[in-house]
This record gives C-alpha cells, structure tokens and sequence, in this order.
C-alpha cells in the first residue's frame, strides 16, 4: 500500500494543523548551511482532480490566485497530470533565486483554495525539492521533503538514481540511509512522520 492508497480511502488518518506547512520555511536555513542540502527552487501540491467544470474552474482560479500571491517574487506555475490520475501544481522560482518561503506561501494558498471549495479530502500531499551537495550521495542527488496533509507530517524522500528518476519498477529504489540520517538531522525543527511505515515512496516526482 502506499501514500496514493492510503489517501483515497482505504485508511482512515487524522486532519493536520495546517501550520505545520509553513515549518519548512525556516527549516530550510539549517538544512542548507549546517548540512549541505540546498531547496532546488521547486515545489508541487498534488491533489486527485474531479472530471468537472466546477473543479477545473477552481484549478484556474488557485494558478491565478498563486501568480497574483507570488508574482512579486517571479514565481511561475504550471498543471501536469501523471500517469496514477493525480493532478501536480508546480511551482518554481526563478532561476538562482530559490525562495522556500515564496513556495511554502504559494503552496498553502492552493491547499487553502482546495479546501474552501469543499474538496480538502481530495489533498495527498505537498513536495519541495531539494539538492544534496553535502557528499552523503551522488553529486546533487534529489532530496524531497513531503508534507502528508492527512497525517500533519512531514518525511524525507530519496531515490537511489541521482535525478530521482525511475524508468522502470526495479530502479525504484530508495535510500533509507540517507532519509534516517536526514531525520535525525532536521527532526527537530519540522514536524516528522514518527510511522516509519508511512514514509510512502512517490515515484515520479516531476520537480
């Protein structure tokens, strides 16, 4: 089972507070100048879209809503759907100036969005992109912190291939080591999953 199961149905979690989004924003100081892992200048919300004009109205309302919230800061947005039928709202910032806060900002006004019209249950989860220079892996391997809006949790994701990506079922693999090893280092300064169990794998992630 993983996080996209979990998250249509087949568990029942807790609601998060939704402050805990915003932990990221300042955890990101320490992670880039005491450990080395700096925030690529992306982010995503990812949410299961509905087949309505209703719905598709709300998604063009939230990408005006996050160009007119970030636009100051030359943050752009962009729509793909992947291959499970979940819909990814990118956020990125420009080039050589990656700001987590403008993203954690974007971000949480499209969850806030999403969830006024009524469609908070559709939520699975925000991922902000980092890269490690610190050694630990290849040379700027993918490191994803991923905020499960069910649980109020955050966890580190990171692939074993470099890029993050995954071509095939057999190169889905992932580095525990290094996830453990970030845990121990930013535990205390963002609100970590406690369920090892529940630090899903999301493959694909196209930031």
């Amino acid at each position: 089972m993983g996080l996209r199961d979990i998250l249509t149905g087949r568990s029942q979690v807790k609601a998060p507070a939704p402050d805990r989004l915003f932990a990221i924003s300042t955890a990101y100081v320490t992670l880039e100048t005491e450990h080395q892992i700096v925030p690529s200048g992306a982010a995503a919300i990812v949410f299961q879209a509905l087949a309505t004009s209703d719905f598709e109205a709300t998604i063009k309302e939230m990408e005006e809503l996050v160009t007119a919230t970030c636009g100051e800061s030359g943050t752009t947005v962009s729509t793909q759907d992947d291959s499970y039928g979940y819909r990814w709202m990118i956020l990125k910032g420009p080039e050589g100036k990656p700001s987590v806060e403008d993203l954690a900002v974007g971000i949480n006004a499209v969850s806030g969005a999403i969830e006024a019209s009524g469609h908070g249950d559709r939520l699975l989860c925000a991922v902000f992109a980092f890269l490690d220079k610190s050694g630990a892996q290849a040379a700027n391997s993918r490191v994803y912190f991923i905020y499960n809006y069910k649980r109020g949790f955050w966890y580190p994701f990171v692939p074993a291939r470099p890029d993050g990506s995954a071509q095939s079922d057999s190169e889905q693999q992932r580095s525990t080591e290094r996830e453990l090893q970030i845990k121990a280092q930013i535990g205390s300064e963002v609100p970590i999953e406690p369920e090892l169990e529940r630090w899903f794998p999301l493959w694909g992630i196209p930031i």
